[in-house]
């Protein structure tokens, strides 16, 4: 192979000096005759090859050589002469077949311009020889030399040939086994193959080919000459398929469901030989090769084979390994080529700059309780209160493994069950917060290696912290180093470019309706969950898939076979994803983010609807609904409130009919929208009460909880992924601070008191788990309500968001319960209240009020929320 930098790989290396000490005699006069002139670098090798007449005249010299050792060996009759005689002509026979070495191709003094920004020159390290060599074996007299053909020759050298291990490698002809090599750069291949050694002649432009007079194919290896280093190497055109039938029959049908173990890059062993196998669906392709680090991003010797009709093309190369770097370097059908990063990389540099990786895992995971019993409850019938974190953000400058020493431990200090993760997966603009990724299968490199995320997740299992992590199969961004026009033609996008052009952000929509998307999708999803040990994806953008006219206006989309707006594909490819990973990863809740009211986003896939769909089998759906309506009606001024109390109230109309999340999500905190606390009214005083109340109701509220970073401790500024959250706040030494650590300890509470009440999460879904005491007190600024657990055990939970006290409020309760003892208030003053509160338990009276037999007198603090359970 081409001489490269030092990496991780697998090839031994030694210095110059010791590699040239090492070297075969014939080798290094042979390089001696060719290096007649100072060393160039890889790059202007192409435009520096030895004169036409090196390979003769080496050819010739090296044969009187050997002819000579062979007299003195022997005594000096006439049958030795004869035979020096007969060496001496064969050896000028060779050289006047041996061609003279063409001038380069107009493309070939153009290819390392073309392929990527300039590679800074590394040095060349020397690769040590293997076991002792062999003296060399004479070519055969009388057999004609085996050169590469003249159409595979230029098709190997233009990228467009679509089996080179038909001509590469060994192979039985005439006469024995024709051995061809192309090796860009190189001096002198030998062909070694146990005792015997053959030097393959120069045929030009790269090519080496020579005979063996041998019946069968034998294992060898190839030595290559190359300025100042010998690389002894197993041959890659000498493997066989490293992808079995199964594999090809289950891509072809769509339905790979560990895609990632069969296309990327793998260090593998073949054979006894190490090395990296590399795959990548490209249909469309005229030619395939691979370039990175170890060829000097020069694809020219490393061109892929195609599998046959699945479009696959694939080439094991040995002496890969770890660590390198490399693209795919693909043949249009126009003949242009373009480079390109793998769709299927486990690792990639860090942006900006955008090689795919080779890699290997190597962590062992620690969380085997937290895996055994994740699946014991579904998530719908848990305690479920999700804290959302935008990883480069949350403490900026942190990578994985330093998160992993400080995010598990403040999200169980406060109580969260889970953490969500703003997109993960590789994506070039940071600003874009990870919703445009270009990386599906790798984590991003800007904290850190995949196994540092493992470790990362592995750490917060062990704290007993669930990990949901934003996936975006909605659409991808334009790079043209990316997925855009993979192979020349829409491949993962849409042909038709209204329905791939995303019209909201500049990107391109998958096309859901073709298999091979589908399945790079779907095995994407389980990916995560499998590799990663993901508990839940939050799917973006679902609403933008699911139709049709999604941002468009009329003209620019076309109805399904229907006559509708439903995107069929998007909705097929949706419930295959659900109900393959529900499948497959037991434990794994799939969220979605749905911002219109489509029905039975979170049916399952065989439970048809009224609309005649099946469900999508979401596990959970986030309620924009109730967000949009709750955070207006607290942005009211209190005297307003109650001409928008029904804002409060219209979530109970449909809160059964999908299993839903109450999101105050980084949407909410950004472009101008303020932080949570700034949207509330008044002074400091009453926002942060404000503030306080609304996360009582919200935490009571029928559905799961998820709040932003920063919120919790409520950030008077909107988050900004450059700056994070505002920890200085939390400063003993800011004045402040003690009014930010009271909205912090509430939350806390808040999930401390949640996780213990099995009414605030075992009935989430089911109408029976909820009852309004009073929904309609609007002068009051008042609403309540019971929540029941399986067993009939209520929770009051009564919210007050007007700024003054109420005393001897009489709330309808229950007539079975003896005492009610208050467990939450969030107008206590260790929050920052004014402490009206309730030490002591509150007994019933039978006087009854809101249609209940009896009730209870509560003094309401303003702008509060308190929680009542029976004693």
């Amino acid at each position: 192979m081409t001489p490269r930098p030092p990496s991780s790989g697998s090839d031994p290396k030694k210095t110059t000096e010791a590699a040239a000490a090492e070297q075969p005699a014939a080798v290094k006069k042979s390089a001696a005759r060719k290096t007649a002139k100072k060393a160039a670098p890889p790059e202007k090798a192409a435009a520096k090859k030895a004169p036409a007449k090196k390979t003769a005249a080496k050819k010739a010299t090296a044969k009187k050589a050997v002819a000579k050792k062979t007299a003195t060996k022997t005594t000096a009759t006439a049958k030795t002469a004869t035979k020096a005689t007969a060496a001496k002509a064969a050896a000028k026979k060779a050289a006047k077949k041996a061609p003279a070495k063409k001038a380069p191709t107009k493309a070939a003094a153009k290819k390392t311009t073309a392929k990527a920004p300039a590679i800074p020159e590394p040095p060349v390290t020397p690769v040590a020889p293997g076991p002792a060599a062999a003296p060399p074996v004479e070519p055969v007299p009388g057999i004609d030399l085996v050169p590469v053909g003249a159409a595979d020759r230029e098709r190997l050298l233009s990228g467009t040939h679509h089996d080179p291990h038909s001509v590469l490698g060994a192979h039985p002809v005439p006469g024995g086994v024709a051995f061809r090599a192309l090796r860009p750069y190189a001096l002198g291949v030998t062909a070694v193959a146990g005792e015997r050694r053959t030097e393959l002649n120069d045929d030009g432009d790269g090519f080496f080919s020579g005979l063996l007079p041998l019946r069968d194919v034998p294992e060898y290896r190839l030595e290559v000459a190359y300025e100042g280093t010998v690389q002894h190497t197993a041959d890659a055109y000498s493997f066989l398929p490293t992808l079995g039938e199964l594999d090809l029959y289950l891509i072809g049908e769509g339905r790979h469901e560990q895609l990632w173990q069969a296309l990327g890059a793998h260090p593998m062993t073949l054979r006894g030989v190490s090395g990296t196998r590399f795959a990548v669906w490209a249909p469309n392709a005229r030619g395939v090769r691979v370039a990175g680090t170890f060829n000097f991003w020069d694809g020219t010797g490393y061109p892929m084979r195609s599998l046959g009709s699945t479009g696959v093309w694939e080439l094991f190369v040995p002496g890969i390994g770890e660590g390198e770097l490399y693209k795919f370097e693909i043949t249009r059908p126009d003949g242009s080529k373009t480079l390109r990063a793998d769709p299927l990389a486990r690792r990639t540099e860090a942006p900006p700059a955008t090689s795919s990786v080779v890699h290997a895992s190597h962590h062992e995971w620690g969380d085997e309780e937290w895996m055994a019993r994740r699946a014991e409850r579904p998530a719908h019938e848990a305690p479920f209160s999700v804290y959302e974190v935008h990883l480069p953000s949350w403490r900026p400058g942190l990578t994985y493994r330093q998160l992993a020493e400080q995010l598990p431990a403040y999200v169980e200090e406060l109580g969260f069950t889970h953490v969500e993760l703003m997109p993960v997966a590789e994506h070039p603009f940071g600003g874009s917060w990870g919703y445009q990724v270009t990386g599906f299968y790798a984590p991003t490199a800007r904290l850190g290696t995949p196994d540092d995320f493992k470790y990362l997740v592995d750490a917060l299992h062990q704290a007993g912290i669930g990990v949901l992590m934003d996936w975006v199969p909605a659409h991808f961004p334009r790079d043209e180093w990316a997925l855009a026009e993979f192979d020349g033609r829409p491949l993962y996008e849409h042909s038709d470019p209204l329905r791939a052009a995303h019209p909201d952000w500049g990107t391109l929509e998958f096309d859901f309706g073709r298999r091979e998307v589908r399945n790079f999708l779907v095995a994407n999803a389980l990916y995560w969950c499998e590799e990663f040990h993901i508990d839940g994806l939050r799917v973006d953008a679902v609403a933008s898939m699911l139709y049709l006219d999604y941002s468009r206006e009329p003209g620019q989309w076309t109805p399904n076979e229907h006559g509708g707006r439903e995107n069929l594909d998007a909705v097929a490819f949706l419930q295959e994803m659900n109900a393959t990973v529900y499948r497959e990863v037991p434990g794994v809740v799939t969220v979605a983010e749905e911002s219109t009211a489509w029905d039975g986003v979170t049916r399952a896939t065989h439970h048809r609807g009224p609309s005649g769909f099946g469900g999508l089998g979401f596990g959970l759906k986030w309620n924009m609904g109730w967000m949009h309506d709750s955070l207006q009606y607290m942005s009211h001024d209190p005297v307003h409130r109650k001409y928008h109390h029904g804002e409060m109230t219209f979530s109970m109309v449909y809160a059964y009919s999908e299993n839903y999340v109450l999101p105050i999500s980084h949407d909410e905190v950004v472009h101008g929208k303020g932080s949570l606390v700034s949207k509330m009214p008044g002074d400091w005083w009453q926002q942060r009460a404000n503030l306080r109340a609304y996360l009582g109701f919200m935490w009571s509220h029928p559905g799961k909880q998820l709040l932003f970073m920063g919120q919790e401790f409520a950030q008077g500024s909107e988050w900004s992924e450059v700056r994070g959250p505002d920890w200085w706040l939390l400063d003993p030494a800011y004045g402040a601070q003690a009014d930010h650590r009271g909205v912090r300890d509430l939350v806390r509470d808040l999930n401390a008191v949640y996780r213990a009440t099995p009414a605030l999460w075992t009935r989430d879904v089911h109408p029976d788990g909820f009852q309004w005491v009073t929904g309609d007190a609007a002068e009051d600024n008042v609403l309540a309500f019971l929540r029941y657990d399986a067993d009939g055990t209520p929770l009051l939970a009564v919210s007050h968001f007007a700024p003054v006290v109420r005393p001897d409020y009489r709330i309808g309760v229950p007539d079975d319960v003896p005492a009610w003892v208050e467990v939450l208030n969030t107008d206590a003053a260790r929050y920052g209240g004014s402490d009206v509160v309730h030490p002591d338990p509150v007994k019933p009276e039978p006087q009854g009020r809101h249609g209940r037999p009896a009730s209870i007198r509560l003094t309401l603090p303003p702008l509060a929320t308190v929680w009542l359970r029976p004693a």
